[in-house]
């Protein structure tokens, strides 16, 4: 994963690079067409994917585009567009609602589509919390989103010479998209949890491997490093959010890690209840059993009974009235 974002461009248009790692350009026609004109066939065959885009066209192209006037012309308007996108004193949040500048909402979700060169999401719920974000940027809302980056992504699928529907998975090239490595909360606005890290035990390095992939037991072990681990992120980074989403119930266990941080902290935990509902925000869309997740009772003790134990009773087997 790339730990910067550097791309070798030349000094007139070098903003390129820095725009090319951030995924604003997706929705912004302006910037788009910025990576078009470098080279129309190679940009649609690298899948419109500025970063691979610019470490891959020969650099003469680049050159020649930098002394282009009507492409500096564009360029210049792009950048103007994109730089003032950044700014946190001219956006509709900013000079509306000037008192909560020091406020923010987390949005946990297992799905975020940006942009398919971003391949992290399989349908509607990635798509609604890809289009969430957007608009916050656009509006200067300051969410932060969580969720995972799952390197195979979702799988594709193609019809055999037998007539079956078969899957298969494409790995992500992590050097080749708009990512970077999180060391600190500077600048960044979509964390992605990984869990393979080579201190991880091998039996939990392939977690996020894949969207919806592997069985219940694997399903419910993404929810839970999503859900404890995406809290205990923001943490680390240092980030305390007014307000959290839970973007369906795969990020339930973001709720019960919540109430878990403030009994350890001494709050009584019908008062930890109280202040985790009245900071927490629910979305739904697919009301229907068949659409939602279910876990044995024996699966969820294996791996989360332990949250119970931190409350002082059998959380899980005799739930509190107040969380049901």
């Amino acid at each position: 994963m790339n730990p910067d974002n550097r791309l070798n461009v030349p000094d007139r248009i070098e903003g390129l690079s820095d725009l090319a790692y951030n995924l604003w350009w997706s929705w912004n026609p302006n910037a788009r067409n910025l990576f078009k004109r470098l080279d129309r066939a190679f940009w649609k065959s690298t899948g419109h994917n500025p970063v691979r885009l610019l470490k891959e066209i020969p650099y003469h192209q680049l050159v020649s585009c930098s002394e282009e006037t009507t492409y500096l012309e564009s360029y210049d308007v792009a950048i103007v567009g994109y730089r003032d996108s950044l700014s946190t004193t001219k956006t509709w949040f900013s000079t509306t609602y000037p008192q909560h500048a020091d406020k923010s909402i987390a949005y946990f979700s297992l799905e975020f589509a940006v942009h398919n060169s971003l391949p992290i999401y399989a349908g509607g719920l990635g798509v609604l919390a890809g289009d969430y974000c957007k608009e916050a940027s656009d509006l200067g809302i300051p969410i932060v989103g969580v969720g995972f980056m799952y390197p195979q992504g979702y799988f594709h699928q193609h019809i055999s010479q037998n007539g079956w529907q078969e899957e298969f998975y494409e790995q992500l090239n992590y050097d080749n998209v708009a990512l970077m490595r999180v060391c600190s909360a500077d600048g960044v606005k979509l964390y992605l949890l990984d869990t393979n890290l080579e201190e991880n035990p091998p039996a939990y390095r392939g977690l996020s491997a894949r969207l919806y992939g592997g069985d219940r037991e694997i399903r419910l072990l993404q929810e839970l490093v999503m859900g404890l681990g995406g809290v205990r992120l923001l943490n680390a980074l240092g980030l305390k959010p007014s307000v959290w989403h839970a973007n369906e119930g795969h990020s339930s266990f973001m709720l019960i890690e919540r109430i878990r941080e403030l009994v350890e902290a001494g709050i009584p935990l019908q008062d930890a209840i109280k202040t985790v509902k009245a900071t927490s925000v629910f979305t739904t869309h697919t009301p229907l059993p068949a659409g939602n997740d279910t876990f044995p009772l024996d699966l969820i003790d294996k791996y989360a009974g332990r949250c119970g134990k931190s409350y002082g009773r059998t959380f899980l087997r005799k739930p509190c009235p107040s969380l049901r």
